[in-house]
């Protein structure tokens, strides 16, 4: 029988690179992101094995709402992947536009909460794997970086998600990518990672054998 993915910001870049790679491996997708017509478009790419779901990650009752229907269509939910997340411009403390920190906190840190608590009883019942995007910035200080901090969040609340989910069989795992060539950058970094570099390892740690819980891949571009 298939399982079951729940994934946020998944209209493109790593999220779609996922959706794409776990349909190939036999998974059921939910695609949860703002943009309806690329979760659309998706959709119409994997068939049937996917399920878009149009919603704001900073709203726990909309992440509810969208992982409810998901279970109702498959059957359950067997795994979900925190994914959306946000940069910023830059310009340390003083220079920082105070709006756009918030708005990044709220995505990075809220939104990746909200995707814990709206998953957390259907994974408790499937003993299913919770996943993360953290980032190499989340394991480093950089110089008045807010952005890395909501990584360090990341990574600092995933090692407490992986005991809470061991007291029932389940898993958590954070991916922690360096630069990924994505929408994410206002240019592009072709000499980077690319999305589906950290699809591989998102499905590395999800097929892992059950007695093993993958908590961290880091995957850095080489060169």
């Amino acid at each position: 029988m298939a399982r079951t993915l729940f994934i946020t910001g998944a209209s493109s870049g790593i999220g779609a690179a996922t959706a794409r790679k776990a349909v190939a491996e036999g998974w059921n997708v939910g695609l949860f992101a703002r943009s309806e017509d690329k979760l659309s478009a998706l959709v119409d790419e994997l068939g049937e094995a996917a399920m878009a779901l149009p919603g704001d990650a900073t709203d726990l009752a909309q992440q509810q709402k969208a992982v409810a229907s998901l279970a109702e269509a498959y059957g359950g939910v067997d795994a979900a992947f925190a994914n959306a997340g946000a940069g910023s411009s830059g310009g340390g403390t003083e220079g920082a536009d105070p709006a756009e920190w918030e708005k990044m906190v709220q995505l990075n840190v809220m939104g990746l909460l909200w995707t814990a608590k709206a998953t957390m009883s259907h994974l408790r019942e499937s003993k299913g794997h919770l996943l993360l995007t953290g980032s190499a910035a989340g394991r480093t200080h950089i110089s008045g970086s807010v952005y890395s901090a909501t990584k360090w969040f990341v990574h600092g609340y995933g090692g407490n998600l992986a005991e809470e989910m061991r007291e029932f069989g389940g898993r958590c795992t954070i991916i922690a990518p360096g630069m990924v060539d994505t929408p994410f950058f206002d240019e592009a970094k072709p000499d980077k990672l690319k999305p589906e570099d950290i699809a591989d390892a998102v499905l590395y740690a999800l097929t892992a054998d059950p007695r093993a819980c993958v908590r961290e891949v880091f995957v850095m571009p080489n060169g």
